[in-house]
């Protein structure tokens, strides 16, 4: 038995005046509960590109060997000796408190 209506009760007729109700547009800034996510993942991203600075000190050869010195001592060498090693580094070895964040990226591998 074919069902009344046929291919129209099928599909809806949309007219063309008809205006479409708004959907409801979710609250990013006063919703509390999603501001902590968006801190933390803020942190790792930023922790994300410490990390990657500190291992472009490492590759760059410029600032002498880093085997065998704390990415610290690497930095303080090659400033004594003239070399200008990029500041924002200094910053990040003084902001970091892990000792696996001060080693030369090849320590304990070669």
């Amino acid at each position: 038995m074919a069902s009344v209506g046929g291919i129209k009760g099928f599909y809806r007729e949309k007219k063309k005046g008809e205006l479409t109700k708004p959907s409801p547009k979710p609250h990013s800034a006063a919703d509390p509960a999603r501001s902590p996510a968006l801190k933390s993942s803020d942190v790792q991203e930023q922790q994300k590109e410490a990390e990657e600075r500190l291992r472009e000190f490492d590759m760059d050869m410029r600032y002498g060997p880093c085997l065998g010195l704390t990415r610290m001592e690497r930095w303080d060498r090659a400033a004594a000796m003239g070399l200008n090693p990029p500041p924002d580094v200094e910053a990040i070895l003084l902001k970091c408190s892990s000792a696996a964040a001060l080693e030369c990226l090849w320590e304990g591998r070669v």
